[in-house]
């Protein structure tokens, strides 16, 4: 008898042995890391396996920057990373390059970190360097990168060279921390900035980005660390092309501060001519509103600003008449502190009050007073109210009258109040205010004001916060140097910060029927 055995062969992949999980290793460098007196135009660096760049134009940062960017390869995969010069290099200066995060090896993505290729074209490599912190002059944090520049303060220097100069040194910080380092400096005397910029080119441009800055010479060597806060300046005023957007409205769109803006027509106009200038909710426009309509193919206007004055012409076109509209800015939802607001579409000239009512729930009569905002262009509404209770508003006919004689129809709006247990408070003592101004802000999640109250030099450093929704809240305090109620941003050109604004250490939740008490101690 004979037996056969038959092993049947089973399918597989080979493991291949454990993940590879080990960095590209730099094998040489041609010239070598820190070389000086280097003349060539070309760095070539061997690696031990293939590597691969990933989001170099991110990651690469050459200080000084060139004008002319290196051509760097590999463009896909190879042990070569090559660094071809484009630009002249500048003599007796000491080049660093950073690779960041973008070298990976060809199979498995392993990130060689932060490599940085340091040369010279002197003698030496300069070693000294600059450090500091950064933050948000308004939240405090850094949600993006934020360049750091250095520029060397020589006979030649002036404050316009940040606007169109890129700077001797620069580092970036990543939107992960707040802390930087400027190194492989030289010795001298160096301006200090800070950009967080809309397009990474190292210069200034005061429409997209932020600035922050050190108001003093940097002189190296120092062991001084070095802290700004970056901020949007108020952009110089400039005043857009008017434009007509009805048959009686004309805007002027605006950057800057209007606050003395003044615009008269200079055009023949009809003896019965009236006009009235209103500001556009949350823009920087200003609508030019006028009475009545004659035929004319253009208007001509005289706009000052300041000691400057121009002379706008616009083109008239037959377009739709203005109608008389309004919504209510609030929600159905009010607090004991709120006022009801409506807003209207056109110039509100006038209120009779006695054709407006409010009632509560048992529809009994409100006591309420009715007043224009000439500054928001609103209807404001202003009564007593309870707790747990709705509250009825009737705006009968001819309740408003606009600028153009229009009248209003019937309208009703609803609102209700919820009981003060859902709500918190928040009392907050200030230690330490010295008799300065401050403005005293419960802030949301996403750094939106819920409330501020304004503490006046010599009063009592107290602020009281009722009707806060149960969620987590952050308070700040912004030292309000010019006593004027807001918060002032700063600028470079005229080397003033932005007024100081100084968080809570803790964030504070507030939950329903809560009445919380807080010491702010002010360092």
């Amino acid at each position: 008898m004979i037996l056969s055995f038959v092993d049947c062969a089973k399918r597989g992949r080979p493991t291949g042995g454990p993940l590879d999980t080990i960095p590209p290793v730099i094998v040489r460098s041609v010239p070598e890391n820190y070389t000086t007196q280097f003349t060539g135009d070309e760095i070539r660096i061997y690696f031990d396996e293939y590597i691969k760049l990933k989001d170099l134009s991110k990651n690469l940062l050459i200080s000084p920057p060139m004008e002319i960017a290196p051509t760097i390869t590999p463009i896909s995969s190879s042990k070569l990373l090559k660094v071809k010069f484009n630009d002249t290099l500048k003599a007796n200066t000491t080049y660093s390059i950073n690779f960041g995060n973008s070298i990976e090896d060809n199979n498995e993505s392993n990130t060689f970190t932060n490599y940085k290729y340091v040369f010279s074209t002197g003698t030496f490599i300069d070693s000294l360097k600059v450090k500091g912190k950064i933050k948000d002059a308004i939240d405090g944090k850094v949600k993006d990168a934020v360049s750091i520049l250095l520029f060397e303060k020589t006979e030649d220097f002036s404050d316009s060279i940040i606007f169109k100069q890129k700077p001797n040194y620069v580092t970036t910080i990543p939107d992960s921390t707040n802390t930087f380092e400027l190194t492989n400096i030289k010795e001298g005397n160096y301006l200090l900035i800070a950009l967080q910029e809309e397009n990474r080119n190292y210069t200034f441009q005061p429409k997209t980005d932020k600035i922050g800055f050190v108001n003093q010479d940097i002189t190296l060597p120092t062991e001084e660390t070095y802290n700004m806060s970056i901020f949007k300046e108020v952009p110089a005023f400039t005043l857009a092309r008017p434009k007509q957007e009805s048959q009686n409205r004309i805007t002027f769109g605006y950057e800057g501060k209007a606050d003395s803006l003044d615009i008269n027509i200079i055009s023949k106009t009809p003896e019965d001519y009236k006009t009235i200038i209103t500001k556009q909710f949350k823009k920087d426009s200003l609508d030019y509103w006028y009475s009545p309509s004659f035929d004319r193919d253009s208007l001509i206007f005289s706009v000052r600003h300041n000691k400057e004055i121009d002379t706008m012409t616009i083109r008239i076109k037959e377009l739709y008449k203005d109608s008389l509209k309004i919504t209510q800015r609030n929600t159905s939802e009010i607090t004991l502190k709120d006022s009801v607001v409506f807003d209207v579409t056109t110039p509100l000239l006038s209120l009779d009050q006695s054709k407006m009512m409010i009632t509560d729930k048992d529809t009994i009569a409100v006591s309420f007073e009715a007043k224009i905002s000439q500054k928001k262009n609103a209807a404001v509404l202003y009564f007593d109210k309870k707790e747990e209770q709705t509250y009825k508003v009737n705006i009968n006919p001819e309740a408003f009258t606009d600028f153009f004689g229009n009248k209003n129809d019937s309208l009703q709006f609803n609102y209700r109040t919820k009981p003060l247990s859902d709500y918190g408070t928040i009392n907050v003592m200030l230690q330490n205010l010295e008799n300065r101004t401050a403005i005293v802000q419960v802030v949301n999640d996403k750094y939106e004001v819920v409330q501020e109250a304004l503490i006046p030099a010599n009063a009592e450093p107290k602020a009281f916060f009722e009707h806060l929704a149960p969620a987590k809240y952050l308070i700040r305090i912004v030292m309000d140097e010019n006593k004027n109620g807001i918060w002032d941003t700063g600028n470079f050109l005229t080397r003033q910060y932005p007024e100081e604004v100084i968080y809570y250490p803790t964030q504070i939740e507030l939950k329903a029927n809560w009445s919380l008490e807080e010491t702010f101690i002010l360092e």
